[in-house]
Protein backbone atom coordinates (compact mmCIF):
# COMPACT_ATOMS: atom_id res chain seq x y z
CA UNK A 1 0.00 0.00 0.00
CA UNK A 2 1.17 3.44 -0.70
CA UNK A 3 0.68 6.21 1.25
CA UNK A 4 1.83 9.70 -0.34
CA UNK A 5 5.17 8.91 -1.50
CA UNK A 6 5.72 6.00 0.99
CA UNK A 7 5.30 2.02 0.48
CA UNK A 8 4.19 0.29 3.37
CA UNK A 9 4.67 -4.02 2.85
CA UNK A 10 1.68 -4.67 5.24
CA UNK A 11 1.86 -8.53 4.56
CA UNK A 12 5.65 -8.07 6.14
CA UNK A 13 5.52 -5.33 8.81
CA UNK A 14 3.23 -3.85 10.92
CA UNK A 15 3.43 -0.23 11.48
CA UNK A 16 2.56 2.33 13.93
CA UNK A 17 0.25 5.55 13.20
CA UNK A 18 0.79 8.01 16.17
CA UNK A 19 -2.51 9.66 17.35
CA UNK A 20 -2.00 13.28 17.38
CA UNK A 21 -6.03 14.54 18.92
CA UNK A 22 -5.54 18.69 18.88
CA UNK A 23 -8.76 18.85 20.64
CA UNK A 24 -10.00 20.15 24.39
CA UNK A 25 -12.39 16.73 25.18
CA UNK A 26 -10.68 13.36 23.32
CA UNK A 27 -11.09 10.79 25.88
CA UNK A 28 -7.45 10.12 26.64
CA UNK A 29 -5.59 12.99 26.12
CA UNK A 30 -8.05 15.95 25.34
CA UNK A 31 -6.32 19.42 26.20
CA UNK A 32 -2.74 18.15 26.03
CA UNK A 33 -1.89 19.29 22.11
CA UNK A 34 -4.65 21.83 21.26
CA UNK A 35 -2.72 24.83 20.71
CA UNK A 36 -0.13 24.71 17.39
CA UNK A 37 3.45 24.39 19.33
CA UNK A 38 2.20 21.50 21.78
CA UNK A 39 0.67 19.86 18.74
CA UNK A 40 4.00 20.14 16.61
CA UNK A 41 6.06 19.22 19.16
CA UNK A 42 4.45 16.12 20.01
CA UNK A 43 4.52 15.06 16.17
CA UNK A 44 7.74 15.77 16.15
CA UNK A 45 8.09 13.52 19.45
CA UNK A 46 5.78 10.91 18.01
CA UNK A 47 8.09 10.45 14.89
CA UNK A 48 11.66 10.74 17.15
CA UNK A 49 9.96 7.36 18.61
CA UNK A 50 8.92 5.46 15.87
CA UNK A 51 5.69 6.49 14.00
CA UNK A 52 4.91 6.05 10.32
CA UNK A 53 2.45 8.01 10.02
CA UNK A 54 0.31 10.63 12.07
CA UNK A 55 -3.26 10.59 12.74
CA UNK A 56 -4.33 13.91 13.69
CA UNK A 57 -7.69 14.37 14.98
CA UNK A 58 -9.92 17.36 14.96
CA UNK A 59 -13.45 15.72 17.08
CA UNK A 60 -13.42 13.41 19.80
CA UNK A 61 -15.61 10.81 19.21
CA UNK A 62 -15.80 9.46 22.72
CA UNK A 63 -18.97 7.41 23.65
CA UNK A 64 -21.72 9.80 23.91
CA UNK A 65 -19.59 12.85 22.17
CA UNK A 66 -21.52 16.20 20.25
CA UNK A 67 -20.71 16.43 17.17
CA UNK A 68 -19.00 19.89 16.13
CA UNK A 69 -19.22 22.18 13.16
CA UNK A 70 -17.24 21.50 10.19
CA UNK A 71 -15.72 24.65 10.83
CA UNK A 72 -14.89 24.14 13.96
CA UNK A 73 -13.06 20.96 12.92
CA UNK A 74 -11.27 22.42 10.16
CA UNK A 75 -10.30 25.47 12.36
CA UNK A 76 -8.09 22.99 14.97
CA UNK A 77 -6.51 20.32 12.29
CA UNK A 78 -5.34 22.70 9.15
CA UNK A 79 -2.99 24.94 11.10
CA UNK A 80 -1.26 21.75 12.32
CA UNK A 81 -1.88 19.69 8.85
CA UNK A 82 1.13 20.15 6.07
CA UNK A 83 -0.59 18.42 3.47
CA UNK A 84 -2.77 15.02 4.18
CA UNK A 85 -2.03 11.91 2.42
CA UNK A 86 -4.70 9.38 4.17
CA UNK A 87 -8.18 10.36 5.24
CA UNK A 88 -9.16 8.18 8.16
CA UNK A 89 -13.28 7.82 8.02
CA UNK A 90 -14.80 6.46 11.42
CA UNK A 91 -18.06 5.83 9.10
CA UNK A 92 -17.07 3.83 6.56
CA UNK A 93 -17.89 6.23 4.16
CA UNK A 94 -21.75 5.83 5.47
CA UNK A 95 -22.37 8.97 7.42
CA UNK A 96 -21.61 12.07 4.98
CA UNK A 97 -22.69 10.79 1.24
CA UNK A 98 -19.66 12.93 -0.42
CA UNK A 99 -16.90 11.95 1.61
CA UNK A 100 -16.90 8.73 -1.03
CA UNK A 101 -16.32 11.57 -3.62
CA UNK A 102 -13.52 14.02 -2.01
CA UNK A 103 -11.66 11.01 -1.49
CA UNK A 104 -11.77 9.74 -5.38
CA UNK A 105 -11.14 12.77 -6.26
CA UNK A 106 -8.18 14.08 -4.61
CA UNK A 107 -6.61 10.61 -5.13
CA UNK A 108 -5.96 10.36 -1.41
CA UNK A 109 -5.85 6.61 0.49
CA UNK A 110 -8.04 6.28 3.42
CA UNK A 111 -9.01 4.21 6.38
CA UNK A 112 -12.92 2.94 6.60
CA UNK A 113 -13.57 2.00 9.87
CA UNK A 114 -16.88 0.32 10.72
CA UNK A 115 -19.23 1.52 13.47
CA UNK A 116 -22.88 1.40 13.59
CA UNK A 117 -25.42 3.88 15.61
CA UNK A 118 -26.37 0.84 17.88
CA UNK A 119 -24.79 -2.49 18.83
CA UNK A 120 -27.85 -4.81 17.60
CA UNK A 121 -26.45 -7.85 15.76
CA UNK A 122 -27.90 -11.04 14.58
CA UNK A 123 -24.69 -12.88 14.03
CA UNK A 124 -21.37 -10.52 15.39
CA UNK A 125 -19.01 -11.57 13.06
CA UNK A 126 -21.05 -11.94 9.79
CA UNK A 127 -22.58 -8.40 10.39
CA UNK A 128 -19.12 -6.81 10.90
CA UNK A 129 -18.15 -8.39 7.51
CA UNK A 130 -21.23 -7.78 5.50
CA UNK A 131 -21.35 -4.08 6.75
CA UNK A 132 -17.92 -3.38 5.70
CA UNK A 133 -18.62 -5.30 2.10
CA UNK A 134 -21.08 -2.12 1.76
CA UNK A 135 -18.54 0.16 2.51
CA UNK A 136 -16.23 -1.19 -0.16
CA UNK A 137 -19.16 -0.73 -2.71
CA UNK A 138 -19.20 2.48 -1.94
CA UNK A 139 -15.94 3.48 -1.93
CA UNK A 140 -15.79 1.22 -5.65
CA UNK A 141 -19.01 3.20 -6.86
CA UNK A 142 -17.06 6.26 -6.54
CA UNK A 143 -13.85 5.11 -8.25
CA UNK A 144 -11.81 4.47 -4.67
CA UNK A 145 -9.22 2.21 -6.02
CA UNK A 146 -8.70 -0.63 -4.04
CA UNK A 147 -5.24 -0.10 -3.13
CA UNK A 148 -6.08 3.07 -2.00
CA UNK A 149 -8.33 1.71 1.39
CA UNK A 150 -7.14 0.07 4.33
CA UNK A 151 -9.94 -1.12 7.08
CA UNK A 152 -10.60 -0.79 10.86
CA UNK A 153 -12.78 -3.11 12.88
CA UNK A 154 -13.57 -0.14 14.80
CA UNK A 155 -13.25 -0.97 18.18
CA UNK A 156 -14.87 0.49 20.64
CA UNK A 157 -17.64 1.83 18.06
CA UNK A 158 -21.19 0.55 17.93
CA UNK A 159 -20.04 -2.89 19.73
CA UNK A 160 -20.56 -4.49 23.51
CA UNK A 161 -17.57 -4.69 25.77
CA UNK A 162 -18.01 -8.47 24.63
CA UNK A 163 -18.13 -7.82 21.09
CA UNK A 164 -14.67 -5.50 21.06
CA UNK A 165 -12.78 -8.56 22.90
CA UNK A 166 -14.43 -10.53 19.74
CA UNK A 167 -13.55 -8.80 17.06
CA UNK A 168 -9.78 -8.28 18.25
CA UNK A 169 -9.97 -11.99 19.03
CA UNK A 170 -10.99 -12.95 15.76
CA UNK A 171 -8.80 -9.79 13.45
CA UNK A 172 -8.25 -12.36 10.99
CA UNK A 173 -11.31 -12.59 9.07
CA UNK A 174 -11.25 -9.22 7.54
CA UNK A 175 -8.40 -10.61 5.63
CA UNK A 176 -11.14 -11.87 3.64
CA UNK A 177 -10.99 -8.31 2.00
CA UNK A 178 -7.53 -8.92 1.01
CA UNK A 179 -6.64 -5.25 1.92
CA UNK A 180 -4.67 -3.72 4.91
CA UNK A 181 -6.32 -4.08 8.25
CA UNK A 182 -5.44 -1.14 11.22
CA UNK A 183 -6.21 -2.28 14.63
CA UNK A 184 -7.22 1.09 16.99
CA UNK A 185 -7.53 -0.23 20.64
CA UNK A 186 -5.23 2.09 22.18
CA UNK A 187 -6.43 2.79 25.72
CA UNK A 188 -9.89 2.52 24.92
CA UNK A 189 -12.77 1.25 27.34
CA UNK A 190 -12.24 -2.59 26.65
CA UNK A 191 -9.33 -2.27 28.17
CA UNK A 192 -10.68 0.18 31.11
CA UNK A 193 -12.93 -2.59 31.73
CA UNK A 194 -11.25 -5.82 31.67
CA UNK A 195 -8.20 -4.49 33.82
CA UNK A 196 -10.28 -1.90 35.81
CA UNK A 197 -8.25 1.27 35.02
CA UNK A 198 -8.39 4.62 34.44
CA UNK A 199 -7.51 5.83 30.61
CA UNK A 200 -4.09 7.07 31.52
CA UNK A 201 -2.83 3.57 33.02
CA UNK A 202 -3.77 1.19 30.11
CA UNK A 203 -0.44 1.07 28.46
CA UNK A 204 -0.06 -2.76 28.83
CA UNK A 205 -3.29 -3.77 27.95
CA UNK A 206 -2.88 -1.88 24.85
CA UNK A 207 0.70 -3.40 24.30
CA UNK A 208 -1.17 -6.75 24.67
CA UNK A 209 -3.66 -6.24 22.12
CA UNK A 210 -0.77 -4.80 20.09
CA UNK A 211 0.42 -8.03 20.19
CA UNK A 212 -2.23 -9.79 19.58
CA UNK A 213 -2.94 -7.75 16.38
CA UNK A 214 0.74 -8.28 15.09
CA UNK A 215 0.35 -12.05 15.56
CA UNK A 216 -3.42 -11.73 13.54
CA UNK A 217 -1.94 -9.86 10.69
CA UNK A 218 -2.58 -6.33 10.94
CA UNK A 219 -0.88 -4.35 8.97
CA UNK A 220 -0.97 -1.20 10.99
CA UNK A 221 -2.07 0.12 14.77
CA UNK A 222 -3.16 3.17 16.43
CA UNK A 223 -2.04 3.93 19.18
CA UNK A 224 -1.16 7.19 22.08
CA UNK A 225 2.40 5.84 22.94
CA UNK A 226 4.49 5.66 20.08
CA UNK A 227 7.86 4.41 21.56
CA UNK A 228 6.21 0.75 23.57
CA UNK A 229 4.17 0.23 20.71
CA UNK A 230 6.96 -0.06 18.79
CA UNK A 231 8.89 -1.59 20.42
CA UNK A 232 6.50 -4.54 21.41
CA UNK A 233 5.69 -4.96 17.41
CA UNK A 234 9.91 -5.63 16.85
CA UNK A 235 9.91 -8.10 19.48
CA UNK A 236 7.12 -10.15 18.28
CA UNK A 237 8.06 -10.20 14.81
CA UNK A 238 11.32 -11.15 15.83
CA UNK A 239 9.68 -13.92 17.24
CA UNK A 240 7.48 -14.89 15.10
CA UNK A 241 9.74 -15.02 12.15
CA UNK A 242 12.38 -17.36 14.03
CA UNK A 243 13.03 -20.43 12.34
Amino acid sequence: MKIGNKEFDTANHCYVMGILNVTDNSFSDGGKWNDLDRALFHAEEMIRDGADIIDVGGESTHPGYTMISDEEEIGRVVPVLAGADMINDIWGLKFDPKMAEVIAQNHKTCCLMHNRKEPDYNHFMNDVLADLEETLEIAQKAGIPYSDICIDPGVGFGKTYENNLEIINNLQELHTFGLPVLLGTSRKSVIGLTLDLPCDDRLEGTLATTVIGVMKGAGFVRVHDVKENVRVIRMTEAVLSAK
